[in-house]
This record gives C-alpha cells, structure tokens and sequence, in this order.
C-alpha cells in the first residue's frame, strides 16, 4: 500500500475538466499524471476556437485551479465575458498548464491505448484492489506503460461525432463522401471560408452547434452571393429550441436562439423537418442527398454537409477495466436517469459527484461530458465540481467528496426532446406565459385543458441544460 501512495493518479484529456482535476490533485499534495492526446492543452477546444461559448468566465474557472494561478500572478479575465473556445485555451488552460507542478507532469502527444489492473485482467478478483492500474499508451517514440493509484478519463467525446443516420449508424455513401462532410462546428467565415463560400450547404442538427453554423453561414451569405442554406432537424420542429429567448440566464444562448428564430421569419434558413438522410452520393463536385421529409421521398443536391448531431464517448480502451454503464444513455447508472434525454427537458441537472460516478473499479472515474454518455448537455462547471468530489474522494477526504457544492443558473432553453430524446431537441414550445403557473407553454396548454401538465417538471430527477457539449 505504501507503493501505493506513491504513484501519481493519472488524468486522461488535458481540456478543461481533466486540468481541474490536476490542480485539485495539486492542491492536496497528490501528484498528477496528464497524458494528452493532442499537441498542446485543450486540443479539442482549439478545433472549435472560433466559436464564444455561453456561460460567462466565471462558470469557466474551476476554483482549485483559480487559486493555483492566483499565487502565480495571474489576473483573471472579465468574470461576466464570454470567451471563445481559443481565449479559454490562451487565456486559462495554458498559463495553468504552465505552472511548475503541473508542467512537470504534463505529457502531450501520448495516446491512451488501454487501462488494466498490474496482473489482473477484467475477470479476476484475488488482490484487484490493491493492485495499480497500468495505463498503456503511445506516443512518438512507440508503446509505453505507466503506473497510477487511481484513473480519472477526462477525455471527453469530441473525437467521436454521431454520424447523420437516424439510427445511429452512418448512411451509405456517408464515408465515401468525407472530404465534403464536416462534423461539429467549422470556421465557416474564417479558415474554412473557401470551401462554403457561395455553397450550397446543408447543415443536420437541431442542437446550439447547429444554430451556430447557421448564423455564421449567414454572415457568409451577406458577404458572399449565392451561399444558400438549408437546416434539416432529424425530428421534431425548432420551436422547443428556441422557447427560451429572452428568458435564458445565460444570455448569449438566449440571443442565439432569437437571432436563428429571426432569419427564419425572413426566409433566408430552408428549413427541413422532420428530416432523414437514407443516402448520399457523389454529384459532379457536390453531393446528392436521398431523403425524406416529412415522411415523404425527397431529394437535395448540395456542395457541403455540416453534422451538428452530438457525439458519444470512446469506451474502446476500457475493456480490461470494470465500468458500469447505463445501457441508454452510456453514463454511470446513478447519473443517467438525470439526464436521460427520453424523459428529461425542462429542470435541472443536480450538481453531482463521486457517489453518481462511481464505478465497479474502485479508483477509476469518467468525469466530464464523457460521464454523460450520449446526452447533449454538459457545463464545464458542472465537470469541475465532479472533479473537486472525485479528488476529495481519492484523497480519503469522504465527507468533502460527498459534499455539493455548485449552483447553477436556471434556464430557459433546454437541449433535450422529453418525447425522442433527439439532438433536436427543445423545451417544450418555450417558456410559460407570465402569469402561468408552468414551466413552457406545453404545460401551461396542457393545464389550461384540466390536465396535469406536459410532464417535462414532474418528479426529482430533472436536469439544468446551461450549455452545449462543446462547453466541455
């Protein structure tokens, strides 16, 4: 045991969550462990540094790594400004990664392969516990393995795009066609302005990504002629998405959904929905889409399609280790049934941590919006205090691990369907007249016709939708 507590806790992702858990880490004399994939801290936030996110700087700063920075002279930015994904790298994550304690244990370009127990495979028991984990890994030099007392996966789900099928698989024709698809969000008016550029673009998704696309493919079309947009959602209508408006606490998002609500009142957004790929294939220099709409056969010639349809968490490294997982949503089993987006639209997310993260494997956690599995919605905030409870937890700190101690601003848009649980998903028509004792107008029609309301606030187990995915 005193070997033990000698090895460092390994962090897997140096993005937002995983440095949080190393300057906890830190701040209790526990050395960390970092191994990044990418070329430099925040990897994954640099491919989308364009785009400004929605929550303030002060829901961006975890507060163990504020204080680390702090004592090195560091100033932090404007609390009340909204950064953009490359501010959150320059301005937050590299001076933290600079610091002497994390610096020195920090290692970019290195690939986690695979995760075991030193002399144990999944299946046996006699001293697992007390066993190190082996984490395998490579990097420029080849294959490599360390030892860790305890694992903390911060990788998040950025690598892993949903493809465009309904189904969750890729359409045919949808590899073939990957020079022309892009996933997640690109800089459509900037390093990527050529290839969209009086374009036809279609763009699949009904999230905050898919908003932000088509606002920027917008801004493209006023500078440039011919750029034409079409917006397929794969289920539903917008309306859900952009309830919020005025109302949402995090403002940015709520100007987001007005503004995309405004271009479709002035028709320069060819909306599509609800709206389902079976195809594509190549055309001259653009692509062809089989579809339907509505229901009903429908076919579309395009030069670009943009996929806004989520993402899910690679689980391939974690086979020899022992991880329960819902089999819906693909987060831990306490954690999922509050965000599971089947059921879950208007409410809150309860701050949460070790007690809903645990896994079978003792020592080893997902933090982070790979902790949500395949739900939407994940607040960089909400993965900080995850890690401040899963440290606590390592460091034998049991009543602090157990403690909450984030609040969250309520909001009114939220990202999930409660019927279909789709990307393109919404809150329920949108906020509840004033003078209504609801929580969004489905409610309030629904109780204004007797009954007991649209569903989306009952019970406990509601959750707070405060940002996109790529807040993670």
């Amino acid at each position: 045991m005193d070997m033990m507590a000698e090895l460092p806790v390994a962090v897997i992702g140096a993005g937002p969550v995983g440095l949080a858990a190393a300057a906890h880490l830190v701040q209790r004399g526990i050395r960390p462990l970092i191994l990044e994939r990418g070329e430099s801290v925040g990897a994954a936030l640099l491919e989308w540094g364009h785009v400004r996110v929605f929550s303030p700087w002060e829901y961006n700063i975890d507060a163990a790594a504020r204080t680390l920075l702090e004592r090195s002279g560091w100033k932090a930015p404007d609390e009340q400004g909204l950064p953009t994904g490359g501010e959150i790298v320059s301005d937050y994550l590299a001076p933290l990664s600079a610091l002497p304690a994390i610096a020195a244990n920090l290692k970019l370009g290195v690939e986690v392969t695979a995760i075991t127990r030193h002399g144990h495979n999944k299946v046996a028991n006699e001293g697992r516990k007390n066993a190190p984990f082996v984490i395998r890994c490579r990097d420029a030099d080849g294959e490599h393995r360390v030892l860790a007392r305890a694992v903390i996966d911060a990788s998040g789900t950025w690598s892993r795009p949903n493809p465009i099928g309904v189904d969750g698989l890729p359409v045919p024709g949808e590899g073939e066609a990957s020079g022309r698809i892009a996933y997640g969000i690109p800089d459509v008016v900037g390093k990527a302005r050529e290839d969209y550029a009086g374009k036809r673009i279609l763009v699949i998704g009904g999230g905050h990504s898919a908003i932000n696309v088509a606002l920027a493919l917008m801004e493209l079309q006023d500078a440039v002629s011919g750029t034409e947009i079409f917006w397929a959602l794969r289920h539903g209508s917008v309306d859900r998405l952009l309830g919020g408006g005025l109302n949402d606490q995090l403002p940015e998002r709520g100007a987001l959904g007005l503004a995309a609500k405004q271009a479709m009142a002035d028709g320069r957004l060819n909306m599509l929905a609800p709206f389902a790929v079976n195809r594509i294939a190549p055309q001259g220099e653009g692509l062809t889409v089989d579809a339907s709409l509505a229901g009903k056969p429908f076919n579309l010639a395009v030069d670009r399609i943009v996929v806004t349809t989520g993402f899910r968490p690679d689980l391939s490294f974690l086979g020899e280790i022992r991880i329960a997982l819902d089999p819906v949503v693909e987060a831990p089993p306490a954690l999922a049934p509050l965000i599971d987006p089947n059921f879950h639209s208007c409410g809150t997310v309860p701050a949460h941590g070790i007690v809903e993260l645990a896994h079978p494997e003792p020592g080893f956690t997902i933090v982070g919006s790979k902790s949500y599995g395949r739900a939407p919605t994940f607040l960089m905030a909400t993965g900080y205090e995850q890690v401040r409870s899963v440290v606590a937890d390592i460091a034998g700190d049991h009543v602090a691990a157990h403690e909450v101690r984030l609040v969250l601003p309520e909001t009114g848009v939220c990202s999930a369907d409660r019927v279909t649980g789709s990307d393109d998903a919404g809150c329920c028509g949108g906020p509840a007249p004033a003078d209504a004792n609801a929580c969004c107008v489905e409610d309030a029609d629904a109780k204004a016709k007797g009954a007991a309301g649209c569903g989306c606030g009952a019970g406990t187990q509601t959750r707070r939708a405060v940002a996109t995915s790529v807040d993670a």
